[in-house]
């Protein structure tokens, strides 16, 4: 020891390391030079000098690190970690001189083992880590055989040197999104996608051209997290089946391997990366939908590949028997409300935001992450406020599926903390009943319309609580919608007893494919129709990909297995149905040119209101039980704009043409007709030559349709 002045000064080069050396080792252990780790780093960090392994379990006895050189099933090293490793409940490890390209890694956890308290700690177990940036196995899509007993996941060290550059968060106003909702797979693995690199990341990137073209603000992509598609794997009538859609994650923090074109080993991700980077160059957000309901290790039948073998009565809701709840339909539920899945969850959501620069989330039955530790709900579940007001998180989108399967429907209801928003679903089934001519919609078609207010109090949830939508992975295509009366699930191999029963869909006189002219002719002015009333509705806007030039999947309305032309997207559709692709492509931008057809601006100068209901004749709010003609005039005048819009949305679900009488427009205005959905929609056309207008008044409107006018001088 060194005194000055009575104290005691620390001789650093005796009791720790000086600045600027390198961490050295302390332990050798088979061979293997170690030290402590970095406790707060989850998971693997590669080390100037080594690699950090870090791990926490509550109810462990000991940990086990495992090394493996890359595709081999046994490990080349066991490094048990050292009592003095272990601080609290984290085991944390830094073993030097170690080729990250050369390396794959797990662990092995031993502790108690009692099923009915949920224990079930074994040290035969090889555990992924969940905190792993990449998952080893299965380099390529559908290649494990279902019959490989032995097959376990691995997890792989990544180099995160991706530059970003100043790229930045676009930060686009919720209520202006037009979201596009698309799986990544899907929507270029048919030869008619004509990319390069198809069902990838890459191949997504190639279509860029074409959603900027189309005019979509942002992409909301199907799960991505790495995920197992030979989950229940099976073949049905000769073809092979997987859990396609990829609602079982494997791991939270590492992307989907199989959806890159190339190997990226240690760099996993930069594609995905890419992917993301040019999206936001050319203005769009990217939106994951995320699945922290359950995982992919079900129930007391599934696999122990991770969180069961690490903590798995602290990372799942369980029955007092140690069974496991159900809520989700997939076997498990994460118990997301406990202090460590919440913190979990935060570290993930964080993750992405911050690696990936991912612009928001779509969270999965949502209703699961408002349920406590005994699965009952929560009036202000810890999770969701957490997510909510976290630093990292603050600015971007938070999008509730608001159910769960458990019976859980919280649509209007979501704990929202002023910040959640969610898949409004009565708008889509009040709208589907209304636009196929159901009998007593009208009055709840105007509500939903003008933006839901009897669910979404503006005061206390502003505008952009009602993400609405008539289509989505989960039901039928908008074309099958108006070409199908019942769902055609049998190729998913349940005898058609999957899928929802009351998808409120209508045919059009012919169940299916046909030949007739006029059954085809309406199907397409029914798809012009609901986009048209979509894009007219207050609050974001989403549809699902290829509705926009009538992609079919038969009538399958749970497509969730099915890998093949069912799911995938038939580009050759685009030019036999390119009329309404370029009607959505109008749609989209009128919606963008008035700003009073998505949000509240400021008032008009000739005192005309906000909204204002027209249905059947002027300032007319009242429908019965047979009203089928409604009428809807926004007017204001946007922050950046100093002229007064007025626009009106009238819907004629009725078989026959129905007279509307409209408001009349102050100082020397009329009316120009800027939709007719019974007319082919051709860029630039006029439509006031079609428009059969009597004294500037009162219009006569085809049977099943839309029109929508602007005022002009």
């Amino acid at each position: 020891m060194i005194f000055f002045g009575g104290r005691k000064k620390v001789d650093t080069k005796k009791f720790g390391p000086q600045r600027g050396v390198k961490l050295q080792p302390l332990d050798t252990i088979d061979g293997f030079k170690v030290r402590p780790g970095y406790y707060n780093r989850d998971g693997a960090a590669a080390a100037p000098n080594g690699v950090s392994f870090t791990i926490h379990s509550s109810g462990a006895t000991s940990c086990t690190l495992l090394l493996f050189r890359p595709r081999e099933k046994e490990p080349y090293a066991r490094l048990k970690f050292p009592e003095a490793y272990h601080i609290g409940n984290t085991y944390s490890m830094l073993v030097f001189d170690l080729k990250i390209e050369e390396l794959e890694y797990a662990f092995q956890l031993d502790g108690p083992y009692d099923k009915e308290k949920g224990l079930l700690f074994d040290k035969n177990n090889i555990l992924l880590d969940p905190y792993a940036r990449a998952v080893t196995g299965q380099k390529e899509w559908g290649d494990r055989p279902e019959s490989d007993a032995g097959f376990v996941y691995h997890a792989r060290v990544v180099e995160n040197n991706f530059d970003w550059g100043n790229v930045r968060q676009l930060e686009l106003p919720m209520e202006d999104l037009v979201i596009y909702e698309l799986h990544v797979r899907g929507y270029t693995k048919d030869e008619s996608s004509g990319v390069s690199a198809k069902g990838t990341y890459e191949g997504l990137r190639q279509k860029i051209p074409y959603l900027k073209d189309l005019g979509i603000n942002a992409v909301e992509l199907m799960p991505v997290f790495e995920f197992d598609e030979m989950e229940s794997a099976r073949v049905v009538d000769g073809e092979q089946l997987y859990n396609y859609w990829g609602y079982n994650t494997v791991c939270f923090f590492a992307p989907n391997t199989s959806y890159s074109s190339v190997v990226e080993h240690n760099h996993e991700g930069e594609e995905l990366k890419r992917l993301i980077y040019e999206l936001k160059e050319n203005g769009i957000e990217v939106i994951l939908d995320v699945v922290f309901n359950h995982t992919a290790e079900g129930n007391e039948d599934g696999p122990c590949f991770s969180f069961k073998g690490i903590d798995n009565n602290i990372y799942y809701i369980l029955t007092p028997g140690g069974h496991y709840y159900n809520f989700s339909g997939c076997g498990n539920v994460l118990n997301c409300n406990h202090p460590i899945t919440r913190r979990f969850i935060i570290d993930c959501l964080r993750f992405w935001v911050t690696e990936y620069r991912v612009d928001g989330f779509r969270f999965d039955l949502a209703s699961i992450l408002s349920r406590d530790w005994n699965g009952a709900p929560m009036a202000e579940p810890p999770i969701l406020h957490e997510i909510a007001c976290d630093a990292i998180l603050g600015k971007v989108k938070l999008i509730a599926e608001a159910w769960d399967a458990g019976g859980l429907y919280q649509v209007g209801n979501f704990p929202a903390f002023s910040r959640w928003s969610e898949w409004n679903g009565r708008y889509r089934d009040d709208m589907r009943r209304f636009l196929k001519g159901d009998a007593g919609m009208a009055g709840t078609a105007v509500t939903r319309i003008t933006g839901s207010n009897d669910m979404y109090d503006p005061a206390t949830r502003g505008a952009d609580a009602s993400v609405n939508f008539l289509t989505c992975h989960d039901g039928f295509t908008l074309y099958d919608l108006y070409s199908y009366n019942v769902k055609h699930n049998e190729k998913n191999g349940w005898n058609n007893t999957d899928g929802d029963n009351n998808g409120n869909s209508w045919n059009c006189g012919a169940e299916g494919a046909t030949d007739d002219p006029q059954i085809e002719q309406l199907r397409r002015r029914m798809v012009k129709n609901a986009f048209a009333t979509l894009m007219c509705s207050r609050g974001p806007a989403m549809f699902y990909a290829g509705d926009e030039f009538c992609n079919t999947q038969f009538g399958n309305n749970n497509a969730y297995c099915q890998d093949n032309i069912i799911s995938w997207l038939d580009w050759n559709r685009l030019e036999e149905y390119r009329e309404i692709h370029d009607f959505f492509r109008y749609m989209i931008a009128f919606r963008k040119q008035y700003a009073i057809l998505r949000k509240s601006t400021r008032p008009v100068s000739c005192g005309i209101p906000e909204i204002s209901i027209h249905n059947g004749y002027p300032w007319n709010n009242r429908t019965d039980y047979n009203s089928r003609l409604i009428g809807v005039m926004y007017a204001g005048r946007d922050e950046a704009d100093t002229r007064d819009d007025i626009v009106f949305y009238g819907m004629n679900a009725y078989w026959e043409p129905v007279n509307m009488q409209l408001p009349e427009l102050p100082g020397g205005m009329r009316w120009k007709m800027c939709v007719n959905t019974f007319i082919d929609y051709e860029d630039g056309q006029d439509l006031n030559r079609f428009m059969d207008l009597e004294h500037n008044s009162n219009l006569r409107i085809p049977p099943r349709t839309v029109i929508i006018l602007k005022a002009e001088q």
